[in-house]
């Protein structure tokens, strides 16, 4: 607060705090030095994270490793996929998810992706018939139409997996988002809802998948054997699969392990703040944020909202000056140099197809991080702070 009385603009790139209940674990490690995942016989921190995640989102396995990142390229890796195989994903997510398809030896094919963000379904019924496997990002939490993708993949025989990495918490229909597909993955990375700096986990009810992630993660010799309810299939691929070497280590999960507990108090907290500054912004003549479809039930950190009314490039770019003025970072995904979340700036997919939906949009959607910690009175500050800008702007 100022010493006025009056609320400042909030830092809204500090991460949540982590709970005390990890320095006891962590001074534990430390003292023993046992950071690696495999040294103790059993209930070595990364594993007791495996077994409580799994539990959480209701699968069968977790597989923790060192990003989302790596739970994206194993997943794809895990399917047994052709060389060359073509894997269909939305052109609205992060660099990090072509570069998944690109790092296992798969071809990303773009999908359109609709003013609210989700997946544009004509476009993908249009080129899944080309697909060896479908990546669904639910980006920035924002989950597409899962019954109808997950009924035209499975017509078609086509292994969907869900890149659930703004998701934690996310349910569509009832079911935790991550478990709709074959495999799920998830982020630790700062500025999601789970803080341990890096880190990600996959989930998956397939035993076959299971077991092939697990020896490609970097289960050498027989470490394998600490993954429970896998040996036979574990023992099937030992030896026959190479290894990439992407673990988690143990400080890690000592962070996260106490944030799980957490999570459903974060997700009832992101919704409220964001449900509280979207209809702030959906008052001006100058603002929309989309809806969610009928299924979901979110659990968001941040806010997208589209510029609206004929907008140009130039008054886009004042809009976020002002808030910026204002002490509101608002960043338009589209006119922010060099970002990665434009599939244009993908410049190692070589040449990038057209994709005018998908392009209009992301020139006017704007984004901002709430973090759940956020108080009323901060999050109705960025609320004003926005709306004030797009008014300056457009008068």
């Amino acid at each position: 607060m100022a010493p006025d009385g009056q609320t400042l603009a909030p830092n809204v790139y500090d991460s949540e705090p982590i709970p005390e209940a990890a320095r006891a674990e962590i001074d534990r490690l430390l003292l023993s030095g046992d950071l690696f995942r495999y040294t103790a016989l059993s209930d070595a921190p990364v594993a007791l994270l495996e077994a409580e995640f799994a539990d959480l989102l209701g699968a069968r396995y977790a597989l923790a490793v060192s990003s989302c990142s790596a739970a994206l390229f194993l997943s794809l890796k895990a399917l047994d996929l052709p060389k060359g195989a073509k894997v269909l994903i939305p052109a609205f997510t992060f660099a990090a998810v072509p570069s998944s398809v690109v790092h296992a030896d798969c071809e990303p094919v773009l999908v359109e992706v609709g003013e609210n963000y989700r997946v544009d379904m004509a476009d993908f019924a249009r080129k899944l018939p080309e697909a060896d496997a479908v990546m669904i990002s639910h980006m920035r939490g924002h989950t597409s139409d899962m019954d109808a993708i997950m009924d035209l993949c499975d017509a078609a025989g086509v292994p969907v997996i869900e890149d659930a990495a703004h998701s934690l918490g996310t349910v569509w229909g009832g079911r935790n988002i991550g478990t709709i597909g074959r495999v799920g993955c998830f982020s630790f990375q700062s500025y999601k809802l789970v803080n341990a700096g890096e880190g990600g986990i996959m989930i998956t009810d397939d035993p076959e998948i299971a077991a092939r992630a697990i020896i490609m993660s970097g289960a050498y010799e027989t470490n394998w054997k600490k993954h429970p309810g896998l040996t036979n299939s574990c023992a099937h691929w030992q030896n026959k699969l190479p290894l990439y070497n992407l673990r988690m280590q143990n400080l890690s999960a000592a962070v996260i392990r106490p944030q799980l507990p957490l999570v459903a108090e974060r997700v009832a907290k992101g919704r409220a703040g964001h449900d509280r500054v979207a209809e702030q912004l959906n008052l001006s003549a100058h603002l929309v944020v989309p809806k969610a479809l009928g299924p979901e039930e979110r659990a968001p950190d941040s806010i997208q909202f589209n510029l609206t009314g004929g907008w140009t490039d130039r008054q886009a770019l004042d809009f976020q000056t002002a808030a910026k003025a204002r002490g509101v970072t608002v960043q338009v995904f589209g006119l922010s140099e060099g970002n990665a979340r434009a599939f244009w700036n993908w410049q190692f997919l070589g040449e990038v197809p057209d994709l005018p939906q998908t392009r209009a949009m992301l020139m006017r959607a704007c984004d901002v991080r709430l973090p759940t910690r956020l108080t009323g009175a901060e999050l109705d500050y960025i609320a004003a702070a926005i709306v004030d800008a797009a008014a300056e702007v457009r008068g």
